[in-house]
């Protein structure tokens, strides 16, 4: 009888090939000045750099901040999506350097049609392990990332936020079906 009820524990807790864990991610972006767009997350396994691949319209031309935030909330808006994604308590920096935020992801570049489309390679980005996006908000800002590096009345903020302004649009990044 126990050996009956282990094998049924075994079969219960055994994961079907039709129920691995997706090796997709998607944030769909909304903003309140027309700023939309899609971004997709793909990552193999959890030691693999996270492709982040999207495209994002309604942008004035240049450079944007473009993080990874601590919520996937958004009853208020992009300001419920909180701080950077920082589960190692770093200060903010670029997507190379070795003391940043996960969620610190630099700058997308909008072309004067106002689109910005992107591939980034990333190795802090995960979307398995203890540390996923999955369930948090992906912000794309008003305004140019300065990775970190503000001088002057700038530098404290730079630090917590690489003075990228004002939220354009965000979106709840999650599981998505895989290809």
């Amino acid at each position: 009888m126990f050996a009956y009820a282990i094998a049924s524990l075994q079969n219960f807790f055994q994961v079907d090939a039709s129920q691995k864990m997706s090796n997709r991610a998607v944030a769909v972006l909304r903003g309140d000045a027309g700023v939309t767009g899609t971004v997709w997350f793909t990552q193999e396994k959890e030691s693999d750099p996270c492709v982040i691949k999207g495209e994002i319209k309604g942008l004035s031309p240049g450079l944007h901040g473009f993080h990874v935030h601590q919520y996937g909330d958004s009853t208020n808006g992009c300001v419920s999506a909180g701080p950077h994604f920082n589960p190692f308590n770093k200060t903010h920096g670029g997507p190379n350097d070795s003391t940043r935020h996960v969620g610190d992801l630099g700058n997308v570049e909008a072309g004067s049609d106002g689109v910005a489309s992107f591939e980034i390679k990333d190795h802090l980005v995960k979307i398995h392990g203890e540390h996923s996006v999955i369930g948090r908000s992906l912000v794309v800002h008003a305004g140019t990332d300065d990775l970190g590096k503000g001088v002057g009345d700038k530098k404290e903020e730079s630090l917590k936020t690489g003075n990228a302004g004002a939220r354009a649009a965000c979106g709840v990044i999650a599981i998505a079906a895989t290809q």
